[in-house]
């Protein structure tokens, strides 16, 4: 979940570093550091807090060093302070160290380590890289290889366990910088006679669009005369790289507040992009109308779908459950990842397992995949089943992993809590189940059409939700300021909205809120309710309407201040409600691509109005790299 970034080059190292750490600190922000090497020495400054901290006490330094790494911290191992930030370095401050992950040996080799006289002046497990690293180099001949730093650093890695991203550098071997990826992302960019290393590529495509990722089990030496690939057996690699398609106006927040708000009001294009990506035009040619570019075969005989799935991305699975089940009719089953990966379903026949990650980089997701993979392996046809993702970023690690991948079209996301990728998600299963119920047969020509109509009128349906939510949601976030607990409700469909819209409001404003469905709220958590709790009812017209209604009136009875999101124009709601978020009166099965977007503005607002990091919350990081 931590950022790492490094150059090699003709230029300042400094400035490049700093830039490349901006564009990564989505990815933690719990502190901050750089590592150059200039004559002879490792210089090495950190900092606690946001990266600003750091590029204040470097505004006080000038070096013209033209190598170095760098690091933004989402604390794992050890308190979010400078002494646990990176770099990290060994006892003789010359090997200099930057990691991703999570070592899961560290203790013991840190005593080992403390054994043969190296000193520790952190709590952290990425400390014992560069001492093991420093270790290693004493022990070799300067004759044992062609790069000794690099064979080191080979020994080293053999003897980690867990799921990292590494670079180095060291200031006995200034023209060289060691990348190592295992289990954890790390891209390389090649440049105008300089290279460049980062954990995700905004951080380098201001420099270069020529990227390289590494994948798992491969070390890289960056030199000025070129890179070169091995795997951690030493043997040397041929790779290739490839050439990014990607605008940097994208990461801009161009004239809004925050990357959040902007990202809100992306929705409808992201909802356009994917009409246009997934959904073929009717007619009679075409078997399905919807185009996600899968083989056949993965939907031959399919009696049952596993959908494992983090944060947000479950919320769009529970909503992807739902549309399977209910157009296709398949029996569909949504896990935690986290918990799958230790209490998994038993294996059955003619089953697909979908993994979904914004970030293509979930740890627990991908482990998850990966234990699936290898526990059907080997058994009879039907047993062995098929592997789906579901991703922002197919170029990932999930992308490597699984051999068929819906590509979501949200476009990079730097807000941490996740807005237009959920609704891009959404639109991936929508399409999916869709076409399922396409080739299954299991709803009329007549309904796919009238389903896909309503899903193309949805971007203009946004905007007129954003058009009128703005100003209310801005109003009620004066009246919400200090509120200390949130409920949310909602049934059907729309009950993953009421768990979403919880979560965006703890995830930026840090006020407790849960959700819940609004029919179990009589069992047990209406105890909650009095008239210091607010209650936000998602009321749409369809199945359960009257049901939803009805249990917003038991939350009024209890003195409860009831906000609801309904269809505009709703006389019955209007008077239950005491405020009213209204939304275009659109088809039950479609509304929560339109019903999430006042609740994502809601927690926005309050968040803001609290005078809060909206971007970057306190405790999260973007892409939850480790387990």
């Amino acid at each position: 979940m931590c950022g790492i970034v490094g150059y090699i080059g003709t230029q300042a190292a400094t400035d490049i570093l700093l830039a490349g750490l901006e564009k990564l600190e989505y990815r933690g922000y719990d502190s901050a550091g750089i590592a150059t090497i200039w004559e002879g020495e490792v210089n090495c400054v950190r900092a606690k807090g946001k990266l600003h901290n750091l590029r204040s006490k470097l505004e006080q330094i000038e070096s013209p060093a033209q190598i170095g790494i760098g690091h933004t911290r989402w604390a794992t191992h050890g308190k979010p302070e400078e002494y646990n930030a990176h770099p990290h370095l060994d006892t003789a401050k010359r090997v200099a160290v930057v990691q991703n992950g999570i070592i899961e040996n560290y203790r013991e080799l840190r005593e080992e380590l403390k054994g043969k006289g190296h000193q520790f002046l952190s709590e952290t497990d990425t400390e014992v890289i560069p001492h093991l690293i420093a270790e290693f180099l004493k022990n070799l001949s300067p004759s044992s290889s062609s790069s000794p730093f690099l064979e080191a650093i080979r020994q080293a890695v053999n003897h980690l366990k867990g799921a990292f991203a590494i670079a180095v550098i060291s200031a006995d071997f200034p023209d060289e910088l060691i990348v190592v990826r295992q289990q954890a992302p790390l891209v390389i960019g090649f440049g105008q006679g300089e290279l460049f290393c980062a954990s995700d590529t905004p951080a380098i495509v201001a420099y270069t669009r020529a990227v390289l990722p590494l994948e798992n089990g491969e070390i890289a030496r960056l030199t000025p005369l070129g890179v070169e690939i091995y795997d951690f057996a030493g043997d040397r690699l041929k790779k290739q790289p490839r050439l990014l398609n990607f605008n940097p106006a994208l990461v801009e927040k161009q004239g809004f507040k925050h990357f959040m708000l902007k990202e809100i009001h992306e929705q409808p294009g992201v909802v356009r992009a994917s009409l246009d990506a997934y959904f073929n035009n009717f007619g009679e040619s075409s078997e399905s109308p919807i185009n996600l570019g899968l083989p056949a075969d993965l939907y031959n005989n399919l009696e049952q779908i596993q959908i494992v799935a983090c944060g947000t991305s479950w919320h769009a699975a529970l909503i992807g459950k739902y549309l399977i089940e209910q157009l296709a009719g398949i029996s569909t089953q949504v896990h935690y990842a986290s918990e799958y990966r230790y209490a998994p379903s038993p294996v059955t026949a003619n089953t697909l397992i979908i993994g979904v990650t914004q970030s293509g980089e979930t740890a627990d997701t991908l482990a998850a995949l990966a234990m699936e993979k290898e526990r059907r392996q080997g058994k009879e046809p039907q047993y062995q089943g098929q592997l789906l993702g579901i991703t922002n970023r197919s170029e990932s690690s999930l992308g490597d992993m699984v051999p068929n991948i819906i590509s979501t079209l949200a476009g990079i996301e730097i807000g941490v809590a996740a807005t237009k990728t959920f609704t891009a998600q959404l639109m991936a299963f929508y399409a999916l189940a869709l076409d399922l119920a396409a080739r299954r047969q299991t709803v009329s020509k007549d309904t796919l059409e009238k389903i896909i109509n309503g899903l193309r009128q949805i971007p203009k349906e946004i905007e007129a939700t954003l058009e009128t939510q703005e100003r209310l949601t801005e109003q009620l976030a004066h009246e919400f300021a200090e509120t200390k607990d949130f409920i949310f409700v909602g049934r059907g469909i729309n009950f993953p909205i009421a768990l979403e819209g919880a979560l965006k409001l703890k995830e930026i404003s840090y006020i407790h809120a849960e959700g819940y469905p609004a029919g179990e709220m009589k069992h047990g958590p209406i105890a909650l309710l009095d008239a210091k709790v607010p209650v936000v009812a998602i009321a749409i017209p369809g199945s359960v309407y009257e049901k939803v209604i009805s249990n917003a009136q038991e939350a009024k009875a209890r003195d409860s201040r009831l906000i609801g999101v309904t269809p505009v124009n709703d006389g019955e709601a209007a008077e239950i409600f005491n405020d009213l978020l209204p939304v275009s009166d659109v088809e039950e099965l479609l509304s929560p691509i339109l019903t999430v977007v006042p609740l994502q503005l809601l927690a926005y607002h309050i968040a803001a109005r609290r005078g809060l990091d909206v971007d970057q919350p306190r405790n999260l990081a973007k892409s939850v790299t480790v387990e």
